[in-house]
């Protein structure tokens, strides 16, 4: 798997970063979630974790074309919302030696892979639809 290195959100040492594969897909680095709470409200697949990341480390998607990475609907599973306005992103963990290779992974970190369809459908505004769907209290 071939890697472009679209961004990270600073500048020193390792932290979430964010790269396009060939593969029609996005890395997304991020810390690991060991919150049980958390964990338990996932619903994991086989070979899928979640990552934690800050919520700017998706304005580094302009640099692969797109016209904005500002996440505009955030839907489960691809993309949670948490209280303290973090994205935890799920999706298949990365396990690929040579992709990788090409990173710098610290043990308090690891590496999700996301369709980009899946992404980018996160960009667009939300249809009249699902804001009604969001404004009915839970029964």
């Amino acid at each position: 798997m071939k890697l472009r290195f679209l961004g990270k959100n600073s500048n020193v040492g390792d932290c979430p970063t964010l790269y396009a594969t060939d593969r029609g897909t996005y890395l997304v680095q991020g810390w690991r979630i060991f919150a049980n709470d958390l964990l338990m409200h996932l619903e994991l697949g086989v070979g899928e974790t979640a990552v934690e990341v800050p919520t700017e480390l998706f304005e580094h998607l302009t640099k692969d074309g797109l016209a904005t990475g500002e996440i505009r609907r955030v839907e489960d599973p691809i993309v949670i919302l948490t209280p303290g306005g973090t994205f935890v992103v799920q999706g298949q963990e990365v396990t690929d030696t040579e992709a990788l290779a090409q990173m710098e992974i610290p043990d308090y970190e690891t590496v999700v892979e996301v369709p980009k369809t899946a992404i980018t459908a996160l960009l667009e505004e939300p249809l009249e639809a699902d804001l009604q769907r969001r404004a009915q209290p839970a029964l």
